[in-house]
């Protein structure tokens, strides 16, 4: 004889009412365990993930150029950060805000974090370091964030740092990188230009591809490059008009000779 479970999967509309009971106080029943298997891990604080929400936008809203979007949502994650009354948490948050700023090829002071720098680990200290452009000693490199530690060993623009910068897959943090060897080398040549500029580029992310672009015209009118400028131009323009249509320049006729 087939037994009643199996009778029961053959023919699911002649359940009797009994037998749904049994069932859907089973389910009930497994419901309930899971939850309380689940429960047994502490929720993450309700702050936490309110600041890392507001952080996320306010990181998406400034890379983008949105600037009032950008402050409003950085506010908001600073108020979520300081319920903890923790210095180190908003250290952090008040580093990762200028390391954005550093991507962008912004250099001013990262004048938040000096109030909280006493009370910051070693580990935050030595970062603000490196994005001040400051050269680290071995052990200092080694307490920075893992994308930053080797590159961090190079402190000149040539072939080796150039790879250094383009092996690191996440496109802020090779920014970033990007950016502080700049910063310590007091160097920005053509490569790393270039490379910089497409990393943006390919992120979609206008406030620092308009920086390394402007960086990129500067430099091709130091270098008396007309076709790197003209070529540059044209690509501020096209990030400059957010979607609107180009006007055209018509080129300068050179004068005819007598």
């Amino acid at each position: 004889m087939m037994s009643s479970r199996f009778a029961l999967l053959s023919t699911p509309y002649a359940w009797s009412v009994r037998t749904a009971r049994a069932l859907s106080c089973t389910a009930a029943l497994s419901a309930l365990l899971a939850i309380s298997a689940c429960s047994s891990k502490p929720p993450t604080p309700a702050w936490q993930i309110q600041a890392s929400s507001a952080l996320n936008v306010s990181q998406s809203a400034y890379l983008d150029g949105n600037e009032r979007v950008a402050a409003f949502e950085l506010n908001k994650a600073r108020a979520d950060i300081s319920r903890t009354g923790s210095p180190q948490e908003l250290a952090r948050l008040e580093l990762h805000q200028c390391a954005m700023q550093l991507a962008s090829l912004d250099f001013q002071a990262c004048t938040a974090f000096s109030p909280l720098a006493s009370s910051a680990s070693a580990q935050e200290r030595n970062y603000a370091l490196y994005l001040q452009g400051l050269h680290l000693d071995a052990g200092q490199r080694a307490t920075l964030p893992e994308t930053q530690q080797t590159i961090a060993a190079y402190n000149t623009v040539d072939a080796q740092s150039l790879q250094t910068a383009a092996r690191i897959e996440e496109p802020l943090s090779r920014l970033v990188a990007i950016a502080a060897l700049s910063r310590r080398a007091q160097s920005t040549p053509a490569p790393l230009l270039e490379l910089a500029i497409n990393t943006a580029s390919q992120a979609g992310w206008r406030r620092p591809l308009l920086a390394w672009l402007l960086a990129q015209k500067t430099f091709a009118q130091a270098q008396h490059l007309p076709e790197l400028e003209q070529s540059t131009d044209l690509r501020i323009a096209i990030v400059q008009q957010q979607g609107r249509a180009i006007e055209h320049q018509p080129e300068q006729q050179a004068p005819a000779s007598q």
